[in-house]
C-alpha cells in the first residue's frame, strides 16, 4: 500500500521511531503503559520481515486500543491478501474504521476502496463491518487505553508532579539503553503521553499533520483463512 504518513519515523538499530517521541522515551515501561504503541511497532517489525501472520495478530491488538495506523494496515492485508485470505469487504470494514477520526490518510483509502467495491460487495462491508465496530470503534477501543493510560500514569507521575525539574533519567531498556543516554524527566512525564484526553490531542495533532511519509506494502501472498 501506499499511504502519507504524519512524520518521518527514523530507525535506530532493530527500532522504529514514533512521531514526536524522542527514542530514549521509549523504554518498556514507557510501552507497558502505551500497548497501541508497542502492538503497533511489533506489527510492523513482523510485517517488514515478511511475518504477516504475526502481524496479522499484533496489529489487531494494537487494533483493539484504538490504534487507527494498525487499523489501516489489516485493512491492506484483507484487501490485498497479505497473510490472509483476500476479503475486500472485511479490507473495507477496516479502513472505515481507520478513518473514523477523519484522519486524511485513511480517508482518502476508504473513498478509494469504496469505489473499487461491487454493489454486493459495499452491502457485504456494511453488514460485516457492524461486528468489528461494537469491538475496535473509538467508543469501545479508547475507554480500553484510557485504562491504561490513567492507571500507569498514577504509578508514573504520582509523587513526581511539579517536582521532576532537575531529574534526569538512565534509560535501561528500549533503543538508547546502554548507549550513556539521559533524558530528562519532564519529557517522560510530559501530559500528553498520560492524560488521556491530552493523549488523543496529540495523536489527532500527529496525524492530521501535512502528509510526508510513504509506506509501501510489499508483494501480494494470498493464503487460505477466515476473517
Amino acid at each position: 500500500m501506499q499511504w502519507e504518513g504524519p512524520v518521518e519515523r527514523p530507525t535506530f538499530g532493530n527500532y522504529v521511531g514514533e512521531p514526536d517521541i524522542a527514542p530514549e522515551l521509549l523504554t518498556e515501561g514507557f510501552l507497558a503503559a502505551h500497548p497501541d504503541i508497542r502492538w503497533r511497532r511489533e506489527g510492523l517489525h513482523a510485517f517488514h520481515h515478511q511475518r504477516y501472520e504475526e502481524a496479522h495478530v499484533l496489529f489487531r491488538r494494537a487494533a483493539g486500543y484504538a490504534d487507527k495506523a494498525s487499523m489501516a494496515m489489516l485493512a491492506e492485508m484483507y484487501w490485498k491478501g497479505l497473510g490472509v485470505a483476500r476479503d475486500r469487504p472485511i479490507g473495507y470494514a477496516w479502513m472505515d474504521l481507520a478513518a473514523e477520526r477523519l484522519y486524511p490518510n485513511f480517508t482518502i483509502l476508504r473513498e478509494r476502496y469504496w469505489g473499487e467495491l461491487s454493489a454486493a460487495e459495499q452491502q457485504a462491508a456494511i453488514e460485516r463491518g457492524q461486528a468489528l465496530l461494537a469491538e475496535f470503534g473509538d467508543d469501545v477501543a479508547k475507554p480500553r487505553l484510557e485504562r491504561v493510560l490513567r492507571r500507569e500514569g498514577r504509578q508514573a507521575t504520582g509523587s513526581r508532579t511539579g517536582s521532576v525539574g532537575f531529574v534526569r533519567i538512565v534509560p535501561m531498556t528500549g533503543p538508547m539503553a546502554g548507549k550513556g543516554q539521559v533524558m530528562r524527566a519532564e519529557d517522560y512525564y510530559r501530559r500528553e503521553y498520560w492524560d488521556p484526553e491530552r493523549y488523543w490531542a496529540w495523536q489527532d495533532e500527529a496525524w492530521k499533520a501535512p502528509q510526508r511519509e510513504h509506506v509501501e506494502v510489499g508483494d501480494v501472498e494470498q493464503v487460505r483463512g477466515g476473517d
